[in-house]
């Protein structure tokens, strides 16, 4: 009884720790991480994957760029657009996802008119024909004139500029004025600074709205705000603008549900005049959730090229809701979503148009807020109260039952009526309590695989002692041969540390960064084989077989640079000296093996292959970079990673040259300018070696204008003295390198 009182006791602060949560005492940000999640897979799993076809995106691609020239196009263009789409096509309703904030002077009239008022403002003639030519080469009033009389609902933007940012353009009207969503705990999202369009397309325009979206803390877009606020007033989104356009620009009515008594606005009413509504949920910044239909292609795309062309069918776009925005990469209009990593912004939009019409938009009224809180009481209860008292395989029925029961009631709140009910709290509730009570009386290691952690637990990394524990019989500490991964790092100039610091200063900062770099080493499930000084020897692949043992030991390296910035920041507060490293890693043939004597044994690797890793990390400061790589370990990673050839060098010990690399990061991660940077460094390498000194010496130049290094600078000198003493025909472009 004394035990189960004790895994009662447990079980209730684990969910009186999630209670703090979910009534907002604080925020724990893994379970907000995890309810988003739960978010996208929701929207992904349920959402119809159909096509939408009264709302056409028109799209400023590729095609579109390579057609009619980089964006922005002429005014004159844009006002054959609207020409186009109004009287050829017959479109219902124009938005546009971009804004035209600057004036338009590609017709060369401002050049004309400076000049008449200046050197030819005495001749008649030329200002007779600049009068005539005006009206067609002032394409600004010519697109306004297009968009005039016609429903054309224009874009802008809206920024959290520092103070002193400045404005663009000319604001619409604002849809509510100061003082609007004042009471209750409301709150509106604010902006400081706006990029809008031209006063004369702003006034010829039935309207405007800002296509502002909401970043979540992850990165991710699933609300965009229906409202919101600068300087005291109030204006509406892209989105809302072109449905309130479609109804006949209805007033706003904001909505306050009294359930909560707090006066939070829940809804928007657009009224018609006849007095039927149709309501638009938002949240307490109201924000509304986004509906998505599908991934990309939820609507009809055209390119925008072949609606000017005429290319569309007539009755592709008539009656249309018409979107002109872009998807291509260079415009920079590419969101993060649920359902996409690079969703266009434009079809953002779009969805929310359509969810709006057909009144489908998920949102998380006041009474969520308790409803969370009853469901994660009521399972946790549940959960603290039986489970002690039930069998393994009686707890683990109850727990799936629970967990069957939440996503049910979730899953008809979802679907059913549009409410988005968080699970995280609960589901967490659930797996942890069961958790906990399945582990109870498991605390200690059963007798073989404590004589199994006593035996080897002297050699072996104690993070891997408990997984070789469990297969005691597949692991020998004698000596084997095994292709295996090594790192070597030193601290540079660690003599000059030493020599500043005090004994116990020394000691001190010693331990915290050999601490730090363990910490890397261990999280990559390297062996840490032994300290050196301040040197670290580690390895992967054995006891342990690693297939990743290459890429594990890259990533180690990279991280422990990484660290080491964080830690820096640490030393220097403390009046101590930054550090930098240099790291070896090669990949090869090891022995690996307990190895010593009868007074002291080690677990630890021998062989050519462990020696020139130990050079590789000698030579770092050579190069000037805090990393390198074999040739061997550069093989198992090139599909993976990208890699920076510095050389071909001879190191002691080796009689063939070997290629030697600087990481620079998984493929995926490396950004796309290093990797300009990288063909341009590749192309200036192939000058050096064939010897190309003039192409070579121009191609080093220009990278340093990019990116100044200390290798640009080497290999520049390296040329000096190759043209002072040219070698042979026979010359490989070998660097030899006779000591560590």
């Amino acid at each position: 009884m004394t035990r189960n009182l004790k895994r009662y006791f447990i079980g209730l602060m684990v969910l009186l720790v999630l209670l703090g949560h979910s009534v907002g005492q604080y925020s724990i940000p893994f379970i907000n991480q995890l309810d988003s999640i739960i978010y996208d897979a929701k929207v992904r799993l349920t959402m119809p994957q159909t096509v939408d076809e009264r709302i056409v995106i028109l799209d400023i691609d590729e095609k579109s760029l390579a057609e009619q020239g980089r964006w922005p196009w002429g005014r004159d263009k844009m006002a054959a657009l609207m020409d186009k789409l109004f009287a050829h096509y017959g479109a219902r309703l124009v938005g546009f996802d971009v804004v035209f904030a600057e004036p338009d002077r590609s017709s060369g009239l401002y050049s004309l008119e400076t000049l008449a008022q200046r050197e030819f403002r005495n001749i008649p003639g030329f200002q007779s024909a600049l009068r005539e030519m005006r009206p067609k080469l002032d394409y600004d009033a010519r697109f306004a004139a297009a968009m005039k009389g016609r429903p054309v609902i224009l874009g802008y933007y809206m920024s959290s500029a520092l103070e002193g940012g400045r404005n663009a353009g000319v604001l619409p009207a604002p849809t509510f004025p100061a003082g609007s969503f004042s009471q209750g705990f409301t709150k509106v999202t604010t902006w400081s600074t706006y990029g809008a369009n031209l006063e004369v397309f702003q006034n010829a325009a039935a309207g405007a709205g800002h296509f502002n979206p909401i970043i979540e803390f992850d990165g991710v877009v699933r609300r965009t705000p229906m409202i919101a606020e600068y300087d005291g007033q109030f204006y509406e989104s892209l989105s809302l603008a072109m449905v309130r356009a479609l109804l006949g620009f209805p007033p706003i009515e904001a909505g306050y549900d009294d359930l909560g008594g707090d006066g939070t606005t829940e809804w928007l009413d657009l009224k018609n005049a006849q007095g039927a509504a149709l309501r638009i949920p938002v949240d307490q910044n109201l924000a509304t959730l986004i509906p998505y239909r599908g991934t990309q292609g939820s609507f009809p795309y055209y390119s925008l090229t072949d609606v000017l062309n005429g290319r569309v069918p007539q009755e592709k776009l008539a009656g249309r809701v018409v979107l002109v925005g872009t998807t291509a990469p260079g415009l920079k209009d590419l969101r993060s979503t649920p359902v996409d990593s690079a969703f266009p912004g434009v079809e953002v939009h779009a969805n929310l148009i359509s969810g709006m019409l057909d009144d489908v938009i998920k949102h998380q009224p006041n009474y969520v807020y308790g409803t969370n809180i009853a469901l994660l009481l009521l399972a946790g209860i549940i959960m603290v109260l039986m489970l002690p008292r039930l069998s393994p395989l009686k707890a683990t029925l109850v727990a799936i039952a629970v967990l069957l029961v939440l996503l049910a009631i979730n899953f008809v709140f979802w679907k059913e009526i549009n409410v988005d009910l968080a699970l995280a709290s609960a589901l967490i509730a659930v797996t942890l309590l069961f958790a906990l009570n399945m582990s109870w009386g498991y605390f200690v290691e059963s007798r073989s695989k404590r004589l199994f952690t006593e035996l080897f637990g002297q050699y072996v990394p104690p993070e891997l002692v408990d997984e070789m524990a469990a297969n005691p019989e597949g692991y020998s500490m004698g000596g084997r041969k095994a292709e295996l991964t090594v790192l070597f790092s030193d601290i540079r100039g660690f003599t000059t540390i030493s020599e500043s610091l005090q004994p116990d200063q020394l000691a001190a900062l010693m331990n915290e960064y050999l601490g730090a770099m363990t910490l890397v080493v261990r999280k990559h499930r390297g062996t840490l084989d032994k300290y050196i000084g301040d040197a670290i020897m580690a390895f992967w692949g054995a006891p342990v077989a690693d297939e990743e043992h290459a890429r594990n030991a890259v990533i180690t390296a990279l991280e422990m640079q990484e660290e080491l910035l964080k830690l820096n920041h640490t030393l220097t507060a403390k009046g101590w000296p930054a550090l930098k490293i240099g790291v070896g890693i090669n990949t090869g043939p090891m022995t690996v093996g307990d190895m010593g004597s009868r007074v002291r044994k080690a677990y630890t690797v021998m062989g050519d292959a462990v020696n020139l890793g130990s050079r590789l990390e000698g030579i770092t400061k050579q190069y000037g970079v805090g990393i390198i790589v074999g040739e061997e370990t550069r093989s198992l990673l090139a599909a993976t990673f990208v890699f920076r050839e510095l050389d071909r060098v001879r190191v002691k010990g080796k009689a063939e040259p070997v290629g030697i690399y600087e990481p620079l990061g998984e493929t995926e991660k490396v950004a796309a300018d290093e990797l300009i940077e990288l063909k341009f460094w590749d192309q200036a390498l192939h000058y050096y070696r064939t010897q190309a000194w003039d192409q070579a010496e121009l191609s080093l130049a220009n990278l340093t204008k990019i990116h100044p290094r200390y290798l640009y600078e080497l290999y520049a000198k390296r040329i000096q003295h190759l043209r002072a003493e040219p070698p042979g025909s026979d010359w490989e472009g070998v660097t030899v390198f006779e000591t560590k």
